[in-house]
Order: C-alpha cells, then structure tokens, then sequence
C-alpha cells in the first residue's frame, strides 16, 4: 500500500492530467488498477492524515498575528447519479446550476500562505433521504445524516481548536454569513470573526429596544413574544447614503501590480433575530476597489474596538488567498480529476491533494529566502525534470496507446452490452 500511496502522490505532483490512467503512464512502476485499489478500496483511515496535515501546517501558519481559519468550498461537475453527494445543485466555482458534488473546506491561512486542512463531502438531503443509496456508494451509516454546508464548517472549526491549531480570526463568504445561526454560533464558541455578508443583510443603526407587547384588552394569549419599534436598514442602502468623504483608504498588502489600497465604510451595529433577549452588536465593513467602486463587499464582524478598521479590512481581504489555493488545488493538484464514485475513494483523493499541496507549500517556505518569488508553477516544472518518470521511447509510447485503445474498446463494448438489453427488439429491427 506504501508503494501504491507513493505513486498517487508523485502522480498528483507530477505535470499533466491527474486521472489514473495518465497518471499511470507517468509514474514509474504503477499500475492503472492498483492505484484504483488503493483510492477506492484500501482500507486506510484519511482522518488520520488529515490531522497530521494539520499539524504540520501550524507549525508553518498558525500562532502568528496574521494566521486565520478560512471556509471555502468547491465543486466539480459529475455526470449520473452514482457519484456520492451528485445532485444538479449551485456549482461555485463555474457560476451555475449544475449536476456535481459540493465539498466544504477548512484552510489554515497566514498572509499569501494557505493550507486546506480538512474537508466535508456535502450530502444533499436528496441522499440522506436515500439510506439504500447512500449504504450503496460507502457512506458509513453514521454519516447519512442531513447537515448544511454551515454545520459541516462548524464542526470543523471545532475540531480545529481541539487539535490545537492555532488561529486568530474565521472568515468565509456571504453564503455563511446569510445563515445568522452560523455567526451566533461562532460568537457563543468565543471565535473572532469577519465573514462576508449579502447586500440585502439588515442591521439596526440603533441598538433596539426590545419589550413584549401589552396584553389586547384581556383577550386572546398574553403576548410573550418581543419586538422592537426601531426599524432595520439594508447594508446597501445604509452604504449608498453615505458621502464620499466618508470613505476611507487602506492600505491591505503589496501585490505583483504595487500597492493594494481599498476604500472602506465602517460602523458598529446591532443585528437581532426576532428570539433573543438581547441584540448583537457587531461591526459593519463595506469595502470597494479603487478601480472598480461599483464592486462592493460586505462583512460583519465581533472584534472588540480594540481592532482597528485598518485590520478589518486586512482580515477581509485575507479571503482572496485561499480562492487562489483552491484555483492552484485544481489546476496543478487534481483536486477536481477524481475517477471514484464512493464514499471511501473521495475522501482518500481529497486527503491526498491535500498532502501534495502541503509539499508545494513547505518547498515555497523552505526557499522563502533564497526564491522569494517561487510558485506552484516553478515547483512542478522543476519536478517534471528531476522526478523519476516512464521514458517516452517509441516502445513505451506504443505501449500506451495500445493501453488507451483497449481501455475504449472495453468501454465500447460494455454500452452495446447495455444497449442490447435495454432496446433488443428496436436494434433487431434496425440492425
């Protein structure tokens, strides 16, 4: 198996497409139906890799100033419905509806640096209905229970603080931020957040006041629910009101096109959920570019006044570095290049990418110094010389594409296999 987990890994380093059977006539020594074996069958436990991951990603990220637990989560595009978690559903990454799998991740962040340390396979509730389907496609019977995306974060976070990594702040995008049981939640964990907020979110300018009603003339129950009489505004309208003065620039980092400076509104605020018997008060960051001010963000935010409305726009912006680690994930790692439908096998790649982009990680801080400027890209062309690969002779190059012909031959044969049964008569009729 050691040999088998070694060759996945050099596979998902190596350049290239990342699925079996390319990686398989890339890496010497492998085997298109071992590696298989290995991903989809072998019976190792990923938890456990995916703590050490952990581990050794604070002894690189966590403990600093800058260091952050951000969510993110990511699709990919699966056709049938044999796929564990397929549902046609929001697919962030390519702007759509469509048939996929929804993961939600947990990064560990410092500055441009970040780490996933830890995943969560999203079950719609079209599968967690379905216990035979799910029982077919692996999932253990103690995972077919219906969680949304912001539960599943949750649960990591926790797990996070109690492997001990080491975080100042969590962030995430508005789509958690929509959900106010997730940002209670967070407070009540004693957790500093600055999590991205929809336009249309409503706060209260003023903290309300809240009483419960005085009974109706002795008829009907006795009120005992509260209200308020102060009005709540829309973030937006509260920030188109304001006048341009109000505006302050930031400075947040230095980038490869200069100076990064941005344009923030700030206030504190109170949100209320028409439950509690006493509103939140929190902090309102609205932030635009310089060079396109039609683009706004929202946040909120529990940092106590000691932040600084500088820091908060930093912590906002920290957002950016782990949607390029996703990008860089898929694009250089085979995040998105899986060929498994159950359970086991997803979670086996995932811990996988995880622990290529943990190399690509420690290399870039080994040769911080001395390379400042080395990139995901830099490293796996270096790789593509220096690792040991199968020589493209003329035998070897043969030898593949009698591979790849079998393999669709096989497939072929298969789906008029299919065919057969499905439409005998129509093909006894028209053959």
């Amino acid at each position: 198996m050691a040999g088998d987990a070694e060759h996945y890994l050099q596979g998902l380093i190596h350049p290239g497409k990342k699925n079996m059977e390319r990686m398989a006539e890339r890496v010497m020594n492998s085997d298109h139906q071992s590696l298989h074996h290995f991903l989809s069958n072998s019976p190792w436990d990923e938890r456990v890799l995916i703590q050490q991951i952990g581990q050794e990603a604070d002894q690189h990220l966590g403990g600093h100033h800058d260091s952050a637990l951000l969510i993110d989560e990511s699709g990919v595009v699966k056709k049938g419905t044999m796929s564990v978690g397929v549902q046609r559903q929001w697919l962030g990454r390519f702007g759509k509806v469509d048939n996929g799998q929804v993961a939600v991740f947990a990064a560990l962040s410092c500055r441009e640096h970040v780490q996933p340390i830890d995943t969560r396979l999203f079950l719609p509730e079209s599968w967690t209905i379905d216990k035979p389907r799910c029982l077919a496609a692996g999932v253990p019977e103690g995972k077919i229970v219906a969680k949304t995306k912001q539960v599943l974060a949750l649960d990591m976070i926790r797990e996070a603080r109690a492997n001990g990594l080491r975080f100042n702040w969590v962030g995430a995008d508005g789509f958690y931020g929509m959900d106010p049981s997730f940002l209670r939640e967070l407070d009540s964990m004693g957790e500093r957040f600055v999590v991205d907020v929809h336009r249309d979110q409503r706060v209260y300018l003023q903290e309300p006041e809240l009483y419960t009603p005085p009974p109706n003339k002795g008829r009907g129950r006795k009120p005992s629910r509260l209200k308020t009489d102060e009005p709540p505004f829309r973030v937006d309208a509260w920030a188109a009101q304001q006048p341009e003065d109000s505006w302050e620039t930031v400075h947040l980092r230095k980038s490869t096109r200069g100076e990064l400076f941005v344009q923030v509104l700030h206030r504190h605020v109170w949100l209320w959920d028409g439950v509690e018997h006493e509103a939140k008060a929190w902090r309102l960051i609205v932030r635009r570019e310089l060079d396109t001010p039609d683009d706004i963000k929202y946040s909120l935010s529990n940092a106590d006044a000691t932040v600084s409305v500088e820091r908060l726009a930093y912590m906002q912006g920290q957002r950016y570095w782990v949607e390029r680690t996703f990008q860089d994930a898929k694009t250089h790692c085979g995040m998105a290049d899986y060929q498994v439908r159950g359970w086991r096998g997803w979670h086996h790649h995932m811990a996988l990418v995880m622990l290529a982009m943990q190399f690509h990680l420690e290399e870039r801080l080994r040769q911080k110094e001395t390379v400042p400027l080395l990139s995901l890209t830099d490293i796996i062309a270096l790789l593509s010389h220096f690792l040991p690969h199968r020589a493209a002779d003329e035998d070897e190059v043969i030898r593949q594409i009698e591979e790849r012909h079998k393999k669709r031959y096989a497939t072929m044969k298969s789906a008029a296999k299919k065919q057969r049964r499905k439409y005998p008569e129509l093909l006894a009729r028209l053959m």
